[in-house]
């Protein structure tokens, strides 16, 4: 453990002229866990990326020697990576430095089946013909724990789960048994059981391997678990580093503090008492759709997959209903239902009314009903300013107004979900790239709020963000509601975010409503297997 797989000095990374990356320096011993940790913009993946001349457009400068070459040129088995010819580079990844990216879904080509890309690896590193490299994918694709290897080695990215995408990934970095492994978020889309199964085979894999692991983050929780030491980034900048338990006992710099202290707090109004007419109330609600009969009868008659069975639920006046459960289990078209947006059976009530043919009746509940997604930066049109964006609602549900009343409201929308700060008109000519997540978050919930809706369906209003941007969006939801009274239809896999916001709970599974309840009795009692299991790993993470 004393020799250095990987020493970095000086290492300063700029686009056009700008340095993002400020002289930072660290290091990485054979078989060790690092963890880079940092907001979004704080440089981390940007350092990992520069390792391997993968910043397009970036200018690296300083050292970053690498002990663990296979195939060492004649200047022995170390090498200068920032040095080094964009031909050596070539041989070195994937051959001795992988890397897993963020998001699967767009680093997988879709044209090709999972074992082809993992098997075009073994061919172009390791020589292997094409029969070899597909049976060592297939081995690959097993050893990561995917079921039926076989069969999903023949599968294309989007016939698999989030969770199968990301361990096609792992085996792809893998095929050559690299000696350092740079793992970019691995886990930031996936639900909580799946993260704590993707860590645990992460370091399952690298103790049986013996490689090293640079885990790149923006959730220390992650680290606490996983990593052996840990490099804090802020704005470019190393702002500490030294061992897990070290840095998490007695954080030295503020930053380090505010992303430890980062966990979202309950701050919510106590659930209402008060008889009165539930904002949302469901019975029997059932959503399904046409597929194809497997064999021959899909010739002759389609199938039905039913992705909500009989969900029945009541959300009162200012109180929020969380609905848990992994990817699939049905909550996002529970909520898309709600939002009548697909076709249902069942009954349905919002506010005493219900979704029906009559689009004038229909505009009535899409004003008392409005939704904020979970990516900010697809819901929000790029070719519209923000004040077409906020008051868009405004125009449809507000025809009388004119153009100075609408721009009066929208400022004060901006202003109320802490935009603008006594400036909101400087915001209005701007676009949705020129701000940051959490920004663009506010401005959706401001769209939102145009029409003083009673209930929000909030989509995973959080899971795209950094853990201090989330903290920050969660408690001016929490402010609003109290505020205002709103209704909160919460979907989430985040068992933290639903301690902070929800009054009751639902948890959803296959379709079908597991357990519900207020929410002391479903988190901290519960009584179904799945929702043990989803809970489980909140825990143990913190």
């Amino acid at each position: 453990m004393s020799e250095l797989l990987l020493k970095v000095r000086n290492l300063t990374v700029a686009f056009d002229g700008r340095a993002v990356v400020h002289g930072i320096d660290f290091e990485i011993r054979p078989g060790e866990k690092l963890a880079l940790v940092g907001e979004s913009g704080s440089g981390k993946t940007v350092t990992a990326l520069s390792l391997l001349g993968l910043a397009q457009g970036a200018i690296s400068s300083g050292q970053a020697v690498f002990t663990g070459l296979s195939e060492p040129d004649s200047s022995g088995a170390s090498a200068d990576l920032l040095a080094l010819p964009e031909r050596a580079l070539r041989g070195v990844r994937g051959r001795d430095i992988a890397m897993i990216f963020q998001e699967p879904m767009t680093a997988l080509n879709p044209l090709f089946s999972v074992g082809e890309q993992i098997a075009e690896v073994l061919q172009l590193k390791q020589g292997l013909s094409p029969a070899q490299a597909w049976q060592s994918a297939i081995a690959l694709l097993a050893d990561t724990g995917i079921a039926d290897p076989a069969r999903r080695a023949g599968a294309y990215p989007h016939q698999l789960s989030g969770g199968q995408r990301q361990r096609a990934m792992i085996a792809m970095a893998l095929a050559c048994k690299p000696r350092l492994l740079l793992a970019d978020e691995p886990t930031t889309a996936l639900d909580v059981t799946l993260r704590t199964q993707i860590l645990d085979l992460l370091s399952s894999l690298q103790q049986r391997h013996g490689m090293a692991v640079l885990l790149i983050t923006h959730d220390l929780q992650l680290v606490r678990r996983f990593a052996d030491r840990v490099v804090v980034m802020e704005s470019g900048h190393v702002v500490e580093h030294g061992p897990v338990a070290q840095v998490f006992a007695s954080p030295q710099h503020p930053y380090t503090r505010k992303l430890i202290d980062s966990r979202p707090v309950r701050d919510v109004a106590p659930a209402s008492t008060q008889p009165g007419e539930p904002v949302a109330q469901a019975e029997a609600l059932r959503v399904s759709y046409r597929v194809r009969a497997p064999g021959l009868r899909g010739w002759f008659k389609a199938g039905e997959f039913v992705a909500v069975k009989a969900a029945s639920f009541v959300l009162s006046p200012g109180q929020t209903l969380g609905v848990m459960g992994e990817s699939g289990s049905g909550k996002s078209t529970l909520a898309l239902a709600v939002l009548g947006l697909i076709p249902y059976r069942g009954r349905l009530a919002l506010g005493g009314q219900t979704w029906s043919r009559d689009e004038a009746a229909n505009k009535r509940i899409r004003r008392a009903v409005q939704v904020v997604f979970q990516d900010p930066f697809s819901s929000l049109s790029p070719r519209m300013t923000v004040e077409e964006i906020v008051g868009e609602g405004l125009r449809v549900h507000h025809p009388a107004l004119t153009s100075a009343m609408r721009r009066q409201r929208v400022m004060a929308a901006l202003d109320d979900v802490g935009m603008g700060e006594g400036q909101s008109e400087s915001l209005l000519a701007r676009y949705p790239h020129e701000f940051s997540g959490g920004q663009r978050q506010r401005l959706a919930i401001a769209r939102a709020l145009m029409v003083e809706p009673a209930l929000l369906v909030l989509d995973e209003p959080t899971s795209a963000l950094d853990v201090t941007v989330q903290k920050q969006v969660l408690e001016l939801l929490q402010r609003l509601q109290r505020e205002r009274g709103l209704s909160y239809l919460l979907i989430t896999h985040d068992v933290d975010v639903i301690r902070a916001m929800a009054h009751e709970v639902m948890v959803m599974k296959d379709g079908e409503i597991l357990e519900s309840g207020p929410l002391a009795q479903v988190l901290e009692t519960p009584r179904h297997p799945y929702t043990r299991a989803l809970v489980a790993p909140a825990l143990v993470l913190y």
